[in-house]
């Protein structure tokens, strides 16, 4: 696919305010080299974090506009990132020679790159998040009245398998490709109790193989639509398979499995939330763990946006001397992590921990860095 990049290139086109959704001057890392060869398996966040204190300032130092945040294909292995550290700025160079270790670059102009997507730098370690971007689903009552509905299964089987038929209602003719899962947990907010949503226990998944109410030919010709009055559900296929699937199980399209390479940047807005679950149930959720936190698209919450991470220390009580009255103390917040969203639902969102000195725990809050 094609992609441009010149507006990267030679840093100019409306720019991201500096210091934009942080604050204080942006911060070189104490041994930022001046530049750095991209290599297979770097992300956008590692190859910041090479050069600043705050990874997640990349837009600043890049002088993206708000476009290219939202669509940063533009760094490929073999690429150089020179820094200049006047701005600071991080601009893309050519090797022209020298040493592998002090190697010489020349200015880059605007130009055409020809590369497939895949070999494009992600935003953050894909394979941490791999299995939530299809997996983990948020349904709310609106999504469990329009799901399908598992009525049978092959033969009756209890246990089913890759290549097993299942049959279900609801099935709308024109998607093919459905996730299969169990309503499981509430999701609440930890403070005022609203009902978020459910996290959904996930099957696995299945396609369609024949619609409800069509049956294949009988030996005289003819189509069957009804069986005795009733009606015929839809066929499918499973085929991947996480748990076992039954009668009652529901079903949803299938979304995109791919990852929206935005760049980490800070909500334009003020925002809090809450940590409501650490998925898989897990006490506390450290680096490259995932979290499900009380903001979504209502919030207008996006891929891409990172948050800060407040421990909740609670409240204290101190009576001093242990003879005057009792005073009642609420412990300051510490905040010690820096999560990446990366899967937006409309009240809940999915979120990666990629710093953290301490385990992210419920009630925990996140606001705009």
């Amino acid at each position: 696919m094609i992609r441009i990049i010149s507006a990267l290139l030679i840093g100019v086109a409306a720019l991201v305010p500096a210091g934009a959704g942080a604050a204080g001057p942006i911060r070189l890392a104490d041994d930022a080299p001046d530049s750095h060869v991209v290599v297979s398996g770097d992300t956008l966040w590692g190859i910041s974090g090479k050069f600043l204190r705050e990874p997640w300032r990349w837009p600043d130092v890049w002088r993206l506009n708000r476009e290219e945040i939202r669509n940063p294909h533009l760094i490929y292995p073999g690429q150089v990132v020179v820094l200049d550290r006047n701005g600071p700025t991080l601009k893309l160079g050519k090797r022209i020679g020298g040493p592998q270790d002090r190697p010489l670059y020349e200015k880059r102009f605007p130009q055409v790159y020809s590369d497939p997507a895949r070999n494009a730098i992600q935003s953050i370690p894909l394979r941490a998040i791999l299995p939530f971007l299809s997996e983990p689903l948020i349904v709310d009552e609106a999504d469990d009245i329009r799901a399908g509905i598992v009525v049978a299964t092959q033969e009756g089987r209890v246990f089913t398998s890759p290549g097993d038929t299942i049959f279900a209602t609801r099935i709308n003719p024109e998607i093919s490709n459905w996730n299969i899962y169990r309503k499981a947990s509430p999701l609440k907010d930890p403070l005022t109790g609203e009902l978020l949503g459910f996290e959904a226990a996930y099957l696995g998944q299945a396609r369609v193989s024949a619609q409800a109410g069509v049956l294949a030919p009988d030996a005289g010709g003819e189509t069957e639509t009804t069986r005795e009055g009733a009606p015929i559900p839809a066929s499918l296929i499973v085929t991947s398979f996480k748990q076992e699937i039954g009668k009652g199980d529901r079903l949803l399209p299938a979304g995109p499995s791919d990852l929206p390479s935005y760049v980490p940047h800070a909500p334009e807005q003020e925002l809090t939330g809450r940590v409501v679950s650490i998925y898989n149930g897990v006490g506390g959720a450290g680096r490259h763990n995932v979290v499900a936190i009380s903001v979504g698209k209502r919030d207008q919450v996006e891929v891409g946006h990172v948050l800060a991470l407040h421990r909740n220390r609670g409240e204290t009580i101190y009576r001093e001397d242990n003879v005057g009255p009792a005073q009642r103390y609420k412990l300051p917040e510490h905040r010690y992590g820096l999560v990446f969203v990366f899967r937006v639902f409309e009240r809940v969102a999915y979120a990666l921990v990629m710093e953290s000195d301490g385990p992210a725990a419920v009630s925990d809050s996140v606001r705009k860095p």
